[in-house]
């Protein structure tokens, strides 16, 4: 397992963040990405909860923002090294990104995320 800082981890985040283009962050519209320690669940890298946009309709107003949880224990206890950690990172954002976005799971399997 990596030892990782939360401060460290939280930067791979917003690193990971950085490397997602422009134009789809601009239509990222009412989420959060949070770094968590630990998962709900054993072997969960991360979650997204919410609306995705593809399901929000004319009742879609005055809700809480969706939130996007990125799992820090359970990143680090599967790599093998920091680089392992920054490319898991950068997966595992990109997958719950995608889950916002209305992305399922067999489709992101398929593509590698």
């Amino acid at each position: 397992m990596i030892e990782l800082s939360r401060e460290e981890f939280e930067e791979l985040v917003s690193e990971a963040l950085d490397t997602v283009p422009p134009e789809l962050t601009e239509l990222m519209d009412n989420v959060v990405v949070l770094v968590e320690d630990d998962a709900p669940e054993p072997g969960l890298l991360g979650l997204y909860h919410g609306v995705p946009l593809t399901e929000r309709g004319d009742w879609y107003a005055g809700v809480l923002p969706d939130h996007i949880s990125i799992y820090r224990k359970e990143i680090l206890a599967i790599c093998d090294s920091v680089d392992d950690v920054v490319e898991e990172v950068r997966i595992t954002v990109v997958h719950e990104i995608a889950h916002h976005f209305g992305i399922s799971d067999e489709w992101l399997h398929r593509h590698g995320y």
